[in-house]
């Protein structure tokens, strides 16, 4: 009684496990052919189970051929989804190749390394370079490709996804490995250091220091040219009585251009300058056409 009572759960849980694996998606009477055009042909059996114990060998003139029978719940069915996946084992990298599935769920895939021409096509250097039924990755691999059988579709049977077998791509000995360019992908890059032009910088001291003199000496010059031509500085009270404002802010305004263009010469860049310009540059527009005109009154007065 007891050994009934231990066993049981056992046999239950043996029995869940059959009938969760027959609700799923397999694969039965599977087969793979290796057909070379110079040599004898490979085929071995295929269990979704339990991959075959060594690769098959894939050559330059060989064509790979998978048959099997697409299962659901142990009945031949057919397929929503049905591959032969190959993958590298380093990268990753896959190339899927449909199968085509009949009604009664029999699947045939063939993959040709040779090169192979369709109906019409003519014979060129070009076309018998390029087609090829393997990726370029695949065909350059280091290590046997991991070949899976993928089965799926729709309803609550569970897909099959299972490494059948593996396959080594053989290289032509007489002939150059494919080129092949990794190509550039996004992902961590080495550190960059960016070397910036120096700030612009003022002339130096000595050149400033001369043209500001120059400056200063013209002044004189420009006092004694302004009373010799008729400078009436006793018009300057009643100027200031008729338009003080104008006046005043004109005179303000070429000052406080001068300051301006000070500032950008020595610590000032260019958008600080040009708002401040804009301003001062409106004022003197605004001032210097009423301080202008009552000028321009006094001399056709004859006052001038």
């Amino acid at each position: 009684m007891r050994f009934t009572q231990s066993i049981a759960p056992a046999l239950l849980l043996l029995a869940a496990g059959v009938a969760q694996a027959a609700s799923g998606w397999g694969f039965g009477d599977g087969s793979i052919q290796i057909a070379a055009k110079k040599g004898e042909s490979v085929k071995e059996k295929l269990n979704q189970n339990s991959p075959l114990a060594k690769p098959v060998s894939l050559g330059t003139t060989s064509t790979l051929k998978l048959v099997l029978t697409a299962k659901d719940n142990g009945a031949g069915k057919r397929p929503h989804q049905a591959f032969l996946v190959l993958q590298e084992q380093d990268t990753g990298l896959e190339a899927p190749f449909p199968l085509t599935v009949k009604e009664s769920g029999k699947a045939t895939v063939q993959i040709v390394r040779a090169p192979g021409l369709q109906k019409g096509d003519t014979i060129t250097d070009t076309l018998a370079q390029s087609q090829k039924d393997l990726p370029v990755q695949l065909r350059i691999a280091a290590k046997p490709l991991k070949a899976s059988v993928v089965l799926a579709s729709f309803g609550s049977s569970q897909g099959l996804d299972a490494p059948v077998f593996e396959v080594k791509v053989e290289q032509d000995a007489n002939a150059p490995p494919p080129a092949y360019e990794e190509p550039l992908r996004y992902g961590k890059q080495p550190e960059i250091h960016h070397i910036f032009r120096p700030d612009a910088k003022s002339p130096p001291k000595v050149v400033s220091l001369a043209f500001g003199l120059a400056v200063a000496a013209a002044l004189p010059a420009l006092l004694i040219s302004w009373a010799t031509l008729g400078g009436n500085l006793n018009h300057l009270s009643k100027a200031l009585g008729v338009a003080p404002l104008s006046h005043a802010a004109f005179f303000g305004s070429i000052m406080a251009m001068e300051f301006v263009f000070f500032m950008y010469y020595t610590t000032w860049n260019l958008f600080q300058v040009l708002p401040v310009m804009g301003v001062v540059g409106a004022v003197a527009v605004l001032s210097g056409t009423k301080a202008l005109g009552e000028v321009q009154a006094r001399r056709l007065a004859g006052e001038r």
